[in-house]
């Protein structure tokens, strides 16, 4: 009894951090990644090189980043999330997501290679995502589809903070 318990992250020394970044345990931030401020990463995440990262996001735990990927400004990404960045593995080729201002993203969500998640939009958890997702709409199912938008999604959420009533 008595021992410390060392946590560690890793930061690579030329990654740059916003004001306000909290990082929780065991979460691993790669070089030439930059990150806005206000920004939270949770624990296991993984935020690969070049990454680029906008100010206000939330990047729950155990989330996979890649290489090369963009996420906006206020972005939601939630638990287990998975972005990918080879849409032909184990190809030479490599290309990032990228998560424009305002999306969320739900747990277990997957996001191929190469698709952009447009402003506002919402992809559902456990939804794989093979094609762009236009602003403002959200997707759902395997592979991901148009189910209704962010209005619908934001007047379901207001429903729910106030009733705790699924809708």
């Amino acid at each position: 009894m008595g021992e410390k318990v060392k946590v560690t992250n890793f930061v690579a020394k030329d990654a740059r951090l916003g004001k306000n970044v909290r990082i929780w345990h065991y979460a691993y931030v790669g070089s030439g990644t930059v990150i806005g401020d206000d920004v939270k990463i949770g624990s296991l995440a993984h935020v690969d090189y070049n990454v680029k990262i906008g100010s206000g996001t939330m990047i729950e735990g155990s989330v996979y980043i890649p290489p090369m990927s963009r996420i906006g400004k206020n972005v939601f990404i939630g638990p287990a999330a998975v972005l990918t960045n080879d849409p032909y593995p184990p190809s030479k080729r490599m290309i990032g997501v990228t998560i424009e201002d305002g999306a969320v993203i739900g747990a277990r969500a997957v996001i191929r290679a190469g698709v952009t998640v447009g402003k506002r939009s919402v992809v559902a958890m456990g939804a794989v995502v093979t094609k762009d997702v236009p602003p403002g709409k959200v997707v759902m199912g395997v592979p991901a589809r148009v189910k209704y938008d962010r209005k619908e999604f934001d007047a379901k959420m207001k429903a729910w903070e106030e009733s705790g009533s699924l809708t």
